[in-house]
């Protein structure tokens, strides 16, 4: 299963540290990253700054689509108001191609501030219980997914 997630740090180096973990976790065959995106807000940055991995080449190009259409609706298109609802209407139909609503989008909105990073992960096969050793520690809050209440709150229980 495809699972799409983004975790908040408060800290704007914490989501590259957890990108580390997780390419970790993956040499190690505990999941397989399909594409990631770290997204950090030093204090007193105007705006955020997003890096992607290109995780799988051949894709690439494809992923990097999705991370642009995800930084502008989360950064861009809510400052631009209504002169763009053709554009937020496409970024939303994207979204929910991955499992995202309106409501998601909002929420990471809401949680990415100046100071703090954000790490999204697309994954395939993960093996949550191994996954969590690995995160702990880096406190981090889960603030969108695609999964069920049931699989998320295993997640929860999981990174804790």
């Amino acid at each position: 299963m495809t699972t799409f997630t983004a975790w908040k740090f408060d800290t704007p180096d914490g989501a590259q540290k957890a990108a580390e973990a997780l390419q970790s976790a993956a040499s190690d065959h505990l999941v397989k990253i399909v594409d990631h995106a770290v997204i950090t807000w030093p204090e007193g940055a105007a705006k955020p700054d997003m890096h992607h991995s290109h995780e799988d080449k051949w894709r690439g190009t494809g992923w990097g689509a999705f991370w642009g259409v995800l930084f502008g609706g989360l950064f861009f298109v809510p400052l631009l108001g209504a002169a763009v609802g053709a554009a937020a209407g496409a970024i939303t139909k994207s979204m929910a191609a991955v499992g995202l609503d309106d409501n998601q989008l909002a929420t990471i909105r809401e949680q990415i501030t100046p100071g703090t990073s954000l790490l999204c992960a697309v994954t395939d096969e993960g093996d949550l219980d191994r996954m969590g050793e690995r995160f702990h520690g880096l406190h981090s809050t889960l603030v969108a997914t695609n999964l069920t209440e049931a699989e998320r709150s295993v997640l929860m229980e999981t990174f804790g």
